[in-house]
């Protein structure tokens, strides 16, 4: 805790970016390139690297839940973390979709829709931050969870398990699921930038700067036209000055 001068307010010092959840933010960056490797090696087709690559992909999304419990919990929430773990959180998910494609477990259409609203949502974030944060909504949880467990379900070697068929039946909803979500909450995403925009306390004084000047420039119109035309301005002075009819 830190006094600023004779100022009797106590304020909270920023916390350090050299902090436990900062650093497991930064572990599930350096798994995504193990994670690539193991997934790709021998076109996907060797049953040990699946497993393999499953234990990374367990492991890196585990490190998403806890450094967020850790950043809240113990007060270290730093602008670096903000920044970096929904980019570590997308490397993972965006190269786990890319990888599946190419060793032909997954359409590219489903991988390419999920990317492509991924990114639109980041970028509508960082559009709309002027006006102010839009936080993770439930849907948007609750697709991050459907992705996770699909994935999971790709990335096991499921023709080598029993019952394999009916494994990769679960898998292809699990993925339909996610998709349908994934959609959804983007368009949730846009809806809720354009309310952000137009409610927002900036936009509320953008609004009122811009009906300033508009009455601005009606009072100046005004006065224009009532020097062009003093006569149409000032008709009381002009009747006053009109004599009346004798008694």
């Amino acid at each position: 805790m830190i006094h600023k001068g004779n100022d009797q307010q106590v304020r909270q010092a920023q916390a350090s970016a050299w902090n436990i959840a900062n650093a497991l933010t930064i572990s599930r960056m350096a798994l995504v390139p193990l994670f690539a490797w193991l997934l790709l090696y021998g076109d996907g087709q060797l049953t040990s690297y699946r497993l393999f690559a499953f234990g990374v992909f367990v492991v890196a999304s585990a490190t998403d839940r806890v450094d967020g419990y850790l950043a809240r919990s113990r007060g270290i929430v730093t602008d670096f973390g903000k920044v970096s773990d929904p980019i570590a959180d997308k490397a993972l998910m965006g190269m786990a979709l890319i990888g599946l494609s190419i060793i032909d477990l997954l359409p590219w259409w489903v991988t390419i829709v999920v990317l492509v609203r991924e990114v639109g949502v980041t970028a509508l974030r960082f559009v709309v931050i002027r006006h102010g944060v839009m936080p993770a909504s439930r849907g948007g949880k609750v697709k991050t969870a459907l992705q996770a467990t699909a994935i999971m379900l790709y990335v096991l070697p499921l023709d080598a398990f029993p019952l394999s068929g009916f494994w990769q039946a679960i898998a292809v909803v699990v993925m339909s699921l996610a998709v349908i979500v994934t959609v959804g909450t983007g368009a949730d995403y846009v809806l809720r930038a354009h309310t952000l925009r137009n409610t927002s306390p900036r936009a509320e004084a953008k609004r009122a700067r811009r009906a300033a000047a508009d009455r601005k420039a009606e009072e100046r119109k005004a006065a224009r036209l009532a020097a062009a035309r003093p006569e149409a301005a000032k008709p009381e002075a002009a009747a006053r000055r009109t004599p009346g009819p004798k008694a």
